[in-house]
């Protein structure tokens, strides 16, 4: 087990699904020790899928493991074994807020439902409230992007800029913006 030497001075939040698209779960875990790595602490719903790759990804590298959920939640199962905090929301609303307001960045991949609801507040977020990087990882993120800009449901527009959202393959593709971003923060 591979553990980083300080204690992480970020957050990201994982938004991913319950049940993993064909293939993406050890993207998913690849992430989540790039995540580690670049000095990333880990915030996602809990659960197993994805979600639980990418914990087991970032817990391999000793940072902290949030599960953010709804204090009053349906049986959505145990959380998975690497989560080392949780946080019980009382409404949704606020479970999205908890994820939100004071994160660095905002990773979504493959999903459901749920995972469509997070990335919609993430997205509206990023638009309205601050500025946030959101990164759509894996093939089924970026086909949902590519659906939604044909659509017109994601259209960049003078007051939307869409400069903070990036679509990223592989985690290959997210270690190099994970300097970039690690880059332009050392010349601010």
């Amino acid at each position: 087990m591979s553990r980083t030497d300080r204690v992480p001075e970020l957050t990201t939040a994982l938004f991913a699904g319950v049940v993993p698209p064909d293939g993406e779960e050890p993207l998913a875990e690849a992430a989540g020790a790039a995540l580690a790595r670049a000095g990333y602490a880990l915030r996602h719903g809990g659960y197993n899928g994805l979600m639980e790759a990418a914990a087991r990804g970032a817990a391999s590298h000793g940072v902290p493991v949030t599960a953010i959920t709804l204090a009053d939640r349906p049986d959505w199962g145990a959380l998975n074994p690497y989560v080392t905090t949780t946080v019980y929301s009382p409404t949704m609303g606020a479970r999205l807020h908890a994820y939100l307001d004071d994160v660095d960045l905002v990773v979504a991949m493959g999903g459901g439902v749920g995972t469509l609801h997070e990335l919609s507040a993430a997205l509206y977020y990023a638009t309205t409230i601050r500025p946030l990087p959101v990164r759509l990882l894996g093939p089924t993120a970026r086909r949902l992007s590519a659906f939604l800009r044909a659509e017109g449901w994601l259209t960049e527009m003078p007051t939307r800029p869409l400069g903070f959202l990036l679509e990223l393959p592989d985690v290959e593709a997210l270690t190099a913006d994970l300097k970039a971003l690690a880059d332009g923060r050392c010349e601010s």
